[in-house]
This record gives C-alpha cells, structure tokens and sequence, in this order.
C-alpha cells in the first residue's frame, strides 16, 4: 500500500473509530431490524411469510459483493472505497426509513446490502494499513469487538426504537452515526492504494451469485403461495441453480480474476470450516426471527420488551465467544466446534416444543440462551479452521469466505425454514387456532433445525486434531 494523498495528521485512535463505527452500522442492520419486523409488517402490509424479505433482501447483496469489496480497496484505494461505501449504506438507509410500501423497502435493503459490502472489507482494509507490529492485533481485536457489539445490541436497540418512537428509526440512526463517520474520513482519513495492484474486479460473477441466489431464494419463498410444482416456483428455482451453476463455470474457466478460486477450497479445514458456518448461519438468523415473533404475537410483548428479552441472549454470545478465545490455542478447533454444535442442537430441541403460550424463561429464555452460548463458542474455531494453511496473501479471500458462508446460509436458511414454518402454520389453522398454529410453525422450524445441527456435528468432527492448536503462520 502507498500513500498516495496528504491529509492533515490524525491519531490512530481517531481512524480506528472511522473504522470501527462504519463496521458496528453494517453489522448492525442484520440484526436491528429483527424487533421492528412485526410492526413493519403492519404498516408496509407484508405477510407474516413476505416480511422475511427485509432481511434477505440485505443479506444475499451484502453477501454477493462481499469479495467484491474486499478488492476494490486494493484498486481503487481504501479511501475512496470507504467514502463510496459509507455514502451508499446512509443514502439506502434512508429510503428504507421513508419506505411506503413493501416494494420500496425491499429494494432500498438490497442497495443498504451493497453499500455494506464494499464498506466492511474498506474498514478491514484502513486497519491493517494503518496499524503495525504488536499494534495490529489490539485494532482487529477493537474491531471485532465493536462488530460483535454490533451483533449483539441490535434487538435491544432495535426494540427500543420501535417502541419509543417508531420502527423507521431502526434505519434513520445510521444517519447520524454515518455522518460522522464520513466527516472523520473526508477530513483525516489518508488515500492508500496498491499501486502494483492489477486484477480487475469481477463484477460478473458477484452479479451472477447474487442474482441467482436471488432466483432460488424467491422460488423458495414462492413455493408457500404457487406449491412447488408450480410452473412459476420451478422457473426461479431451475433458473437459480442455472446460474449457480454458471457462475462455477465462469469463476474456474472464464474469469481471468474469480472472485471465488475454488481451489481454496481444496484445502479440508477451509471447505469444512464453510460448511459447517452455511450450517450455523441458517441456525442463527433463524433463532431471532422466529422468536421476535413468537414473544410479539403469542407472549403479547411490545417492542421494548422483546428487545430488553433478547439481552441474555446478547449476554451468552459474548461469554461464549470470549471463553472459546481464550482456550482455542489449547483445545485446537474441533473439539471445541464439536461441543458447542452439540450444545446448539440441545438447544434447538427445547425451542422446538415452544407451547402456543408459553413461559418466557423455560421455553425462550433458557434454550435462547443455550444456542446463543454456543453460537458465541463457534466464532473462534471456525474463523481459525478458515483460515489454516491459506497462505498469507489469500488470508482475506479465506477470511471473506466465511463471512460470506455465514450469511447465505442465514439467507437460505430463513427463506427454507420460514417457508417449513408457514406451510405447517398453515396446515394447522382451523384446528389450533392463530397462535396454537403459528406455534407449531415455530416448532416444526425448530425441529428441522436441531436436526441440521446433528449433521453439523459430524462435520465439525471432521476437522483436524490440530487444527487451530497453534497459528499456522
């Protein structure tokens, strides 16, 4: 990297909090919307199944670009990079907040996704440039910190919002916070660019993923209204897994720089790391989506009450993640993403008899907070896993994957699971009444997932016995 224009001089705290607060808004936005989504879902008139959109719609294009992203830094420099990302995010957050219709809230989140993808590798990016030696470890471990932060407030904050002014705030606070973050950058922030850098940026295939990704998403959403035999379900998805499969071609033969070298996945710790993270995503988006729900419509909580009933889920995140931190150089990767795969399917089983209306702290509070322990166990070992034996220059691409894994298999796994979850909602509404039927969509989601989990647990024993024992460089 070159420092190729002269700003005036600034701390390095002041540019770690450039970075650090456009990371905590792009995390943020996957889960802050989970409380605001029942009375979104009033005022935009979605369905109970179409407001996953808002969700996903952010999801699959952060996804999608991701890579992307991660390499326009190098070519265009990390300033100019951070300053499009930054305007990009606050420009569709704003729609999102002015959104009259379900229409225009879906396609200002997928904008609010792109913007996010080309901004979090920058922030990345501004750090590892800026910090070196015994320095570098202490900014990622801020950064991480502030992204988990991020993660874990979102349904406190998002409930707060919703409750005490309106769910639209839930997107108008990234316009302060990106403001002042877009000030810092215009102001302090110094342009570095790769200047040997010359690959050029395969848009074509971020656009034929996303795209396609788009396509299987839809028809399986479709399927819960057309049926999956339905000309128009099978349209999208043969055409989603045509693309899918176009995008293979053209990322091994064609693109002269993939965004996607599938021969990193040659190595087994990386391809099983992946898998085992498309598991856990699904699992994850999975358990805060049903359960804003279930404590809105069946426990009749408000908005401030869920988000205040999130916290201890929050809570066993950040237990989780600090405990396994501390013992992966002893333990090593597989047993620990073993134990925490089996702890999750536990959980899973207790959400999984979730009655119609039930007790907060036995049938939400105790197997929320189970999961979330035990999702908060998995960070570590699999970013670990991801990247053992990758090279040091392609530790970023091995790094981007997972993250990218994560959040198609939170894609994919809210549209499958949500649709399992109507279809039995559905199937069971003159019998068991509203809430005695949204409860066993609730369940038979729950129980679908406890059962990926025990796949997951295989995978994860798969690992090698040293992987994530001692740094692989």
């Amino acid at each position: 990297m070159t420092d190729t224009t002269q700003h005036r001089h600034a701390p390095d705290g002041l540019i770690l909090a450039i970075a650090c607060i456009a990371q905590f808004m792009v995390v943020l936005d996957v889960s802050i919307v989970n409380v605001a989504l029942p009375s979104m879902s009033v005022d935009l008139h979605f369905t109970l199944h179409s407001i996953q959109w808002v969700v996903n719609a952010y999801v699959l294009t952060y996804a999608g670009f991701l890579l992307l992203g991660g390499r326009a830094a190098d070519l265009f420099g990390r300033r100019h990079v951070y300053l499009a990302g930054i305007s990009v995010f606050v420009l569709a957050s704003v729609l999102a907040g002015f959104a009259q219709s379900g229409g225009q809230m879906v396609a200002a989140r997928a904008l609010q996704g792109i913007g996010g993808a080309i901004l979090s590798p920058a922030t990345l990016t501004i750090i590892v440039t800026t910090f070196q030696g015994p320095r570098l470890p202490k900014a990622i471990g801020a950064w991480s910190a502030v992204a988990g932060a991020g993660g874990a407030v979102g349904g406190l904050l998002g409930g707060i919002l919703t409750g005490w002014v309106s769910w639209r705030w839930v997107f108008f606070i990234n316009l302060p916070l990106g403001l002042l973050a877009l000030g810092g950058a215009v102001m302090y922030l110094r342009e570095m660019r790769n200047q040997d850098a010359t690959s050029k940026l395969d848009v074509t295939g971020a656009v034929l993923i996303t795209g396609s990704l788009f396509a299987v998403v839809y028809g399986i959403v479709h399927s819960a209204d057309a049926g999956w035999t339905a000309s128009s379900t099978l349209s999208y998805l043969i055409g989603g897994v045509a693309g899918l499969l176009l995008f293979g071609y053209w990322e091994q033969k064609i693109a002269s720089h993939p965004i996607m070298p599938f021969r990193i996945l040659a190595n087994r710790a990386v391809a099983l790391a992946n898998v085992t993270m498309l598991f856990t995503g699904a699992s994850f988006f999975i358990l805060w989506y049903f359960l804003t729900f279930y404590m809105q419509r069946n426990l009749g909580y408000g908005p401030v009450k869920t988000g205040f009933a999130f916290l201890p889920m929050a809570v066993g995140i950040i237990i989780g993640a600090q405990l396994s931190s501390r013992n992966m150089a002893r333990l090593g990767s597989r047993p620990i993403a073993v134990f925490a795969t089996g702890l999750a399917t536990i959980g899973y089983w207790g959400l999984a008899q979730l009655p119609a209306t039930g007790s907060y702290a036995l049938h939400v509070a105790l197997p929320g907070v189970i999961v979330a322990f035990a999702m908060g166990l998995l960070f570590s070992p699999l970013a670990q896993a991801a990247t053992w034996g990758v090279d040091r220059s392609e530790a970023g691409l091995a790094s981007g994957l997972l993250n990218t894994a994560r959040q198609l298999g939170g894609s994919l796994g809210l549209s499958i699971l949500g649709t399992i979850a109507y279809d039995r909602t559905q199937a069971t509404l003159a019998q068991a009444g509203p809430l005695g039927a949204a409860a066993e969509g609730y369940r038979r989601g729950y129980l679908v997932v406890m059962f990926a989990m025990v796949l997951t647990i295989g995978v994860a024993a798969a690992l090698g016995r040293d992987v994530g024992k001692t740094p692989a460089h």
